[in-house]
């Protein structure tokens, strides 16, 4: 595969504070790389530099001639007063293509993208909308690299699921190489074949894995592990030099210097990998529950909810009780933060924020938590003292007295960071400081829209488990998959025209949806074929029927096993054991194959028997 370009000895600080150093990273033709790390490592930075945005402390990129790099940024940047059609157009004005040939590609893009109407003024998009015109404007010059940073921000999961699409085809405009910074793991699982992760962890900065996300943790395990166990080796062995260097007045006669000088290498090492283990901070997030036992924490019977003559949803049916995890999902503007309103204000009959139609009742001194996705709750003038303590140099949590200090490196944030104003901050490091607030309030219900924007993957993994642990009922929107799937045991889906129906996953909705805009499609009745005859149904054979009366079993039987490794998996006892992982993750691919395959045969089974076969 060809050579397309080459970083060396990449450097970049700000002031006194060093993003990463010793940078090597090469990308040939056909790479797929995703490039990860916790918050503050430069990842962003690390991109600009690449693509010629921003300039390295030390190091050289060699790129090859007339190698086309494309750039996509976390926010996007149009002209708000033209169309989608003439934005698209101006992401041509630094390459020479004919007029007939810009506007070609112009209008493939936008079919690929299924904007439904090209002329429509940038203004009035969404950030849904606004993010996929982002990416067609990226692909736009036909770039040999492109380079993406948080591609799926504004993205709901069916914009998701259109990138995953798009990066995965091999089209006139795809690029020969990308390289992209991504949290969302489900993403990367299904679109990249190489993991960089920024760390200082490592001793070089940097660990680059060949494979999808799975793999990457795996050897990560595997090398904090040998990490782990260097330490101890260097450590018994400068015990055992510095043992040698304080024994008696004859063994010092005789003491080479060599010895000395090999005891201070010996404790410089040992520092440094000492250091790098200890770099492996994580966020610690526990949400508090209050303890109650009451079964039923929120009824909502047929409720209904519209603005402008528009109909969001209606006859809704929700039940909230102790270990519930519901996931809403829906486009952007169908009623998923209107519902988590509603909710929110349940217990207050004074507000405005009731519904239209039906009824909602709450058990006794309700507690309700909620996380506002658009950070409103933040004052940006405050510092990040102000914003995690607001009442002095401590925080009560669970009864305890914390001194802001403790507490802020809780969520590793820096003691000299205290004085910073939060509108300085990242967007990561503000999502940090909501989720801390949520921890010191004590919650029957927690309700949470969009939690894992700007989170960091270590971030989110903390957070999964802490949601897992919470004793309440949980009400989560979000478009990370991962996190639907680990955390919801049910999922309420919109389809925008006021229906809703509850579902077992995400897929279940997609489907759903899919379903209804096929029957909405309007039919030609004079193209019609005329009507055939039913077929009736067929007689299975006996082998066919035993098989057919026992596969639903042997699914049931499968889906408890794949339950069982997931919840293996994700324990601490197995993590550590990286034989343990191995198998169980081998085994979890091997049964979700044969399910699949038991699935095919079930409805292939199903067509024989009604006579579509």
């Amino acid at each position: 595969m060809a050579l397309l370009l080459s970083c060396q000895g990449l450097a970049k600080a700000f002031g006194a504070q060093s993003l990463f150093s010793g940078i090597d990273f090469v990308l040939h033709s056909g790479d797929r790389v995703g490039l990860i790390g916790p918050n503050g490592t430069g990842k962003s930075t690390l991109l600009k530099i690449i693509s010629g945005r921003t300039e390295a402390d030390a190091g050289k990129i060699f790129l090859q001639k007339h190698t086309q790099i494309s750039f996509l940024a976390q926010e996007d940047s149009f002209d708000e007063e033209k169309n989608i059609i003439d934005n698209l157009l101006l992401g041509l004005a630094k390459i020479e293509v004919e007029e007939a040939e810009a506007h070609n590609r112009a209008h493939t893009l936008i079919s690929r993208a299924e904007f439904p109407d090209p002329d429509c003024l940038v203004n009035q998009l969404s950030g849904g909308w606004r993010k996929r015109l982002a990416i067609c404007r990226a692909l736009i010059v036909h770039p040999d690299i492109l380079i993406m940073d948080e591609p799926t921000n504004h993205l709901d999961i069916e914009g998701i699921l259109w990138l995953e699409k798009l990066l995965g085809a091999r089209l006139a405009e795809s690029p020969s190489a990308f390289i992209m910074v991504s949290h969302d793991r489900r993403f990367l699982e299904n679109t990249v074949n190489r993991i960089v992760e920024l760390s200082p962890v490592y001793p070089d900065g940097a660990f680059q894995v060949e494979g999808v996300y799975s793999d990457f943790l795996i050897k990560r395990q595997e090398f904090l592990e040998q990490q782990q166990v260097i330490e101890t080796r260097l450590a018994n062995k400068m015990r055992r030099e510095t043992e040698w260097l304080r024994r008696g007045p004859k063994a010092r006669a005789t003491k080479a210097k060599y010895r000395i000088d090999e005891a201070g290498r010996l404790q410089e090492e040992l520092g440094e990998v000492r250091a790098r283990n200890r770099a492996t901070g994580k966020v610690q997030i526990d949400f508090s529950a209050t303890g109650r036992k009451t079964k039923k924490l929120l009824t909502a019977k047929a409720i209904g909810k519209g603005y402008d003559g528009r109909t969001l949803f209606s006859h809704l049916d929700l039940i909230l009780t102790n270990g519930a995890r519901i996931g809403l999902l829906g486009r952007n503007g169908c009623g998923k933060s209107t519902l988590m309103q509603l909710l929110e204000h349940a217990a207050d009959y004074n507000t405005t924020n009731r519904p239209d139609s039906g009824t909602i009742e709450t058990a006794d001194n309700i507690r309700i938590v909620s996380f506002d996705q658009r950070r409103q709750q933040l004052d940006q003038e405050q510092t990040l003292k102000q914003a995690l303590s607001p009442d002095g140099d401590s925080v009560i949590y669970r009864d305890q007295s914390i001194h802001v200090v403790t507490w802020a490196q809780r969520f590793l944030f820096r003691t000299d960071q205290l004085e910073t104003p939060v509108k300085r901050l990242s967007g990561g490091e503000q999502a940090r400081i909501l989720i801390a607030r949520l921890m010191r309030q004590p919650a029957d219900i927690l309700l949470l829209d969009e939690p894992t924007n700007d989170l960091d993957i270590p971030s989110l993994g903390i957070l999964e488990e802490s949601l897992l642990e919470f004793p309440g009922a949980l009400v989560l929107v979000t478009h990370d998959r991962l996190l639907l799937e680990k955390v919801c045991d049910q999922v309420l889906g919109f389809d925008g025209t006021g229906r809703t129906e509850f579902f077992a996953d995400y897929q279940q909705w997609l489907d759903w949806l899919h379903a209804s805009a096929e029957e909405k499609k309007p039919t030609d009745k004079k193209k019609l074929p005329p009507t055939k005859e039913k077929k009736k149904s067929k007689k299975l054979s006996y082998m066919d029927q035993r098989e057919y009366d026992g596969i639903e079993e042997k699914i049931l039987i499968q889906e408890e096993r794949l339950e069982e490794l997931q919840t293996l998996l994700a324990d601490p006892e197995t993590v550590a054991d990286h034989d343990l992982v191995t198998k169980y993750w081998q085994e979890q691919q091997q049964l979700q194959t044969e399910v699949e395959q038991l699935y095919d045969r079930w409805q292939e089974l199903e067509a024989i028997k009604d006579g579509e076969v």
